[in-house]
């Protein structure tokens, strides 16, 4: 792989393979197909038509809106003007779309609809810099005349009639451009502060997806579904960047309510998720026997042991047992193979998880039905690090080092601190956050890149991600627990969407905040009779906090004592990224969270066994009010004896 930018890449696969298929988009209900020829026409009129309206090399273009190929284009258009690009996840509110573009210092913005225009438009006023918003979709905009509006039609006809004068500047501006220009402004999630734009030259993006080709086993035409926002910087590296370098054919659903359908309809070959969405489609599996009788539900049990004997003993080097390897085709047969399928999951090679941490039991558990489920770590700043490699691996572990691109002659190198920080160098490194002076040598000890995570290393050479430094929390007694390690391994019941582990110096013990997963809950009530009405009212059922308390009984006893949760309650209202609750990429706001519900973990740690809580929401529309709910805690020990059949059953 040489060193060269995405638009060149782009301008190379249309000259060599000019019918060769690039992406395929659904419309409608219809596959729409796009070969690499026909690619590069849409991103060459719509490069030369911001050039005619005088959008310059340096300055940023942002785009917003789910992924579809126009999405695409405008980004590898504007990387052809030498522009930096930022990508902003679809469902940010007007405030923090205004964040973003005035902290990037945007001068366009594409936006897919409707939606996205009218945020557009709110914040214009109050950002000098943006000229131009350009939109894909024109569904429901007929009446708009604003003159900063323009149809990405439009502006791509411009752009033609530039080509027809001019052939020859494109291939101009092409040849301006250098693998060590910004291509994307990769923002920080926030979670404990204002978002920061990372800077990610061409140079980063290649070295990151020559990492992810040289551990994945990544092969040229494979099918991959891009889904998660090119917001997240593991899509720039995989669904943009790969998708060109390798090539993949890169297809884009319909829209985030079709992706599971197209994953079955697609068959795809390679696909990369959040671990949200893993554990999603794992508490689906699991839910999806509430609706089995008792025969069907055995059967699933035990077909999922005999897979984990095979699939999951093979990986870890651990013999399998004569009868299992005997029963195994039969267990393919009728239950492994049938899961895959209903998952549209019989394809796939390349399924991986990156983002966060995720509970290995949901990696064994994708693995005993035949789905190579592989962790990636890395960051923002150093890009990706460790991948699960090879054939055997430890699902405890975030993988083998990855190995940086040969071009670069600066090898990625680690090395892990006195007090258990990694630490890395080499590959392309940290060019610091936009527009803050000094964030490069904040985050640099003798050239090496600090990167607050706690880790340590197995004797097979694997990283185990332990905890951010700056979130391991110690109680009273001195003592220190990890609250992600209790976190994610709380997620894997299909009952908890979402969990958040309170306790500092000054508490005694460990508390939980639990938010349940409604669609699962729900169907577990019903099939219990047990009568609700709204999130609210299932959410403080004590059927419920029974069944929840098994779940949490079961983690404990992975737990040293000191780390396990003593008492709980359940949010009385689902977790709302809307609401300041939850970042864009679902991770907990954890200062926000604990102000905002102090009355609940003051509960939690007086002994209380009900609370009220009164909080300021926001509705859709705008409307403003207070949530007010009686909130019941609970005590860990001792109650869940009942129910612990129940939660078993589900985790089978």
């Amino acid at each position: 792989m040489k060193l060269t930018t995405l638009p060149q890449i782009l301008q190379e696969r249309a000259e060599q393979t000019p019918q060769r298929l690039s992406q395929r988009h659904k419309h409608r209900g219809i596959w729409r197909e796009y070969s690499f020829a026909q690619v590069r026409d849409q991103v060459r009129s719509l490069a030369l038509g911001l050039h005619r309206l005088g959008v310059e090399r340096g300055q940023t273009v942002a785009v917003i809106g789910e992924n579809e190929p126009e999405h695409f284009w405008a980004e590898v258009a504007a990387q052809a003007l030498g522009c930096k690009v930022v990508s902003m996840y679809p469902d940010l509110t007007a405030d923090e779309t205004q964040y973003l573009l005035e902290d990037s210092e945007a001068v366009c913005l594409f936006a897919q609809d409707q939606e996205q225009v009218d945020k557009g438009l709110a914040v214009l006023p109050r950002l000098p810099l943006l000229q131009h918003i350009v939109y894909w979709d024109a569904t429901g905009m007929w009446s708009y005349k604003q003159p900063s509006l323009r149809t990405f039609e439009a502006v791509q006809a411009q752009g033609r009639e530039l080509h027809d004068k001019e052939p020859e500047r494109f291939w101009q501006l092409l040849d301006a451009g250098s693998p060590d220009d910004i291509a994307v402004l990769s923002y920080t999630s926030g979670t404990t502060g204002k978002p920061k734009g990372v800077i990610l030259t061409h140079k980063y993006l290649l070295d990151n997806a020559h990492r992810l080709i040289s551990s994945t086993g990544a092969a040229p035409g494979m099918e991959y579904l891009s889904y998660i926002s090119p917001a997240w910087a593991t899509e720039q590296m995989f669904g943009i960047t790969m998708g060109l370098c390798l090539p993949l054919v890169v297809n884009f659903p319909e829209g985030p309510e079709q992706v599971l359908s197209s994953i079955r309809e697609l068959a795809v070959e390679a696909m990369t998720f959040a671990p949200r969405q893993w554990e999603s489609m794992a508490s689906s599996v699991q839910a999806h026997m509430l609706d089995a009788g008792p025969l069907r539900r055995r059967i699933y049990e035990w077909g999922l042991r005999i897979g984990h004997s095979v699939n999951v003993g093979r990986l870890d080097g651990k013999p399998v047992p004569l009868r299992h390897r005997l029963l195994f085709p039969l267990a393919e047969a009728v239950v492994l193979r049938p899961l895959r399928d209903q998952l549209g999951l019989t394809r796939v090679r390349i399924a991986a998880c990156g983002g966060a941490t995720m509970a290995p039991d949901v990696f064994r558990m994708f693995h005993a039905i035949g789905v190579p489920l592989r962790n990636i770590y890395g960051s923002t700043e150093t890009g990706l690090l460790t991948c699960h490699q090879g054939e055997r691996f430890d699902l405890e572990t975030v993988g083998r080092w990855m190995e940086s691109l040969p071009a670069l002659n600066a090898p990625l190198q680690w090395r892990v601190s006195e007090v258990g920080e990694l630490q890395v160098r080499g590959g392309s490194p940290f060019l610091g956050y936009y527009r803050r002076e000094g964030s490069v040598e904040s985050k640099l000890q003798d050239g090496w890149f600090q990167t607050g995570d706690a880790v340590t290393k197995t004797e097979r050479g694997e990283l185990v991600f332990l905890e951010r430094l700056s979130d391991l929390k110690r109680l009273r007694s001195g003592e220190s627990f990890p609250p992600q390690f209790v976190e994610t391994r709380l997620r894997f019941s299909p009952f908890i969407k979402d969990i958040m582990t309170v306790g500092d110096e000054t508490l005694d013990f460990v508390a939980a905040l639990i938010n349940i997963d409604f669609d699962v809950v729900s169907r577990w009530a019903e099939d219990k009779r047990v009568g609700f009405s709204t999130f609210t009212d299932l959410s403080q059922k004590p059927e419920v906090a029974e069944l929840l308390r098994a779940e949490i009984q079961r983690v404990n006893g992975f737990l040293p004592t000191h780390a396990r949760v003593v008492r709980f309650a359940n949010f009385p209202k689902e977790l709302d990224p809307d609401e300041g609750e939850l970042t864009r990429s679902r991770k907990l706001r954890r200062e926000f969270l604990q102000e905002r519900y102090r009355a609940l973990i003051v509960g939690l740690y007086d002994g209380s066994n009900e609370v009220q809580i009164d909080i300021p929401v926001t509705y859709q529309d705008g409307r403003k009010s207070q949530f007010r709910a009686q909130v019941r805690l609970h005590d860990v020990f001792g109650k869940a004896d009942a129910s612990r059949g129940a939660a078993e059953e589900m985790r089978a």
